[in-house]
């Protein structure tokens, strides 16, 4: 897979990447940068940047400058943060309690990624964490949940492996729907009411970023939704998956 970059406008761009899973497939991986009503940058998630997007970005940021933090927000997506602080070594990392015993060799602020004072930090950004699941699962296999974002300015949600689109949908696929990460039913923490805490949050999720228009998925791709679409997929995905939950 060749790395690319694609501007979705109002100072949002989502990075293309590669990952080769078990030495064999390419899954894909993400990142996106960001830029601040200060001028200054953000990346969502670290990447080892090459070639022409890797040249993109250091022309966007003062030859990386004028990065100023990266903000990794899944905790199981380890792999790249050592380089990308070799690369921007001025920025602060944000990690989640999982980056920071994963990764020793990175300066990571003493202020988590899902914490408050990211979120309040980051005003262009809305933050979710999912509920009735592991954030960080104790087994080391379940990867379904992450710290989701969304750039309301350019009405894009980024989001690792929480949600997927299908693999057929392509970038400005027509009526694209959404499902569930596969792992989902495993990663319910264990309360009675793990199910229904994790069907709510997702339905409020649903609503709260109804207006949302490109998808920036890890390993799903980049997807283009219509004028309500991304709410109706969404509700959709959670309404076909509830039964399922459930009967745990």
């Amino acid at each position: 897979m060749t790395d690319e970059i694609y501007d979705l406008g109002q100072g949002f761009w989502s990075i293309r990447g590669s990952f080769i899973k078990n030495g064999i497939m390419d899954i894909g991986v993400q990142s996106a940068l960001i830029k601040l009503a200060s001028g200054r940058f953000i990346f969502l998630d670290s990447y080892t940047l090459t070639g022409e997007v890797r040249q993109q970005v250091m022309a966007l940021t003062n030859d990386g400058r004028d990065v100023e933090a990266v903000l990794n927000v899944h905790p199981f997506h380890t792999v790249y943060c050592a380089q990308m602080a070799k690369d921007f070594p001025q920025a602060i990392f944000y990690g989640s309690s999982r980056h920071h015993k994963q990764v020793s060799g990175v300066s990571w602020s003493e202020d988590l990624v899902e914490s408050d004072a990211v979120t309040t930090r980051y005003t262009e950004l809305e933050f979710s964490l999912p509920k009735g699941i592991y954030y960080i699962s104790p087994n080391e296999n379940i990867h379904a949940s992450s710290l989701l974002v969304y750039h309301p300015a350019s009405q894009s949600v980024y989001i690792n492996d929480t949600f997927e689109i299908p693999p057929s949908k392509l970038f400005h696929a027509v009526q694209p729907s959404l499902g569930l990460h596969p792992t989902t039913k495993q990663a319910l923490i264990n309360e009675a009411t793990a199910s229904e805490q994790y069907c709510d949050w997702a339905t409020n999720l649903a609503h709260a970023w109804r207006d949302a228009r490109y998808f920036c998925g890890a390993h799903s791709g980049l997807v283009e939704f219509g004028e309500g679409r991304f709410e109706s997929a969404l509700l959709s995905a959670i309404n076909a998956a509830r039964s399922e939950l459930q009967s745990r």
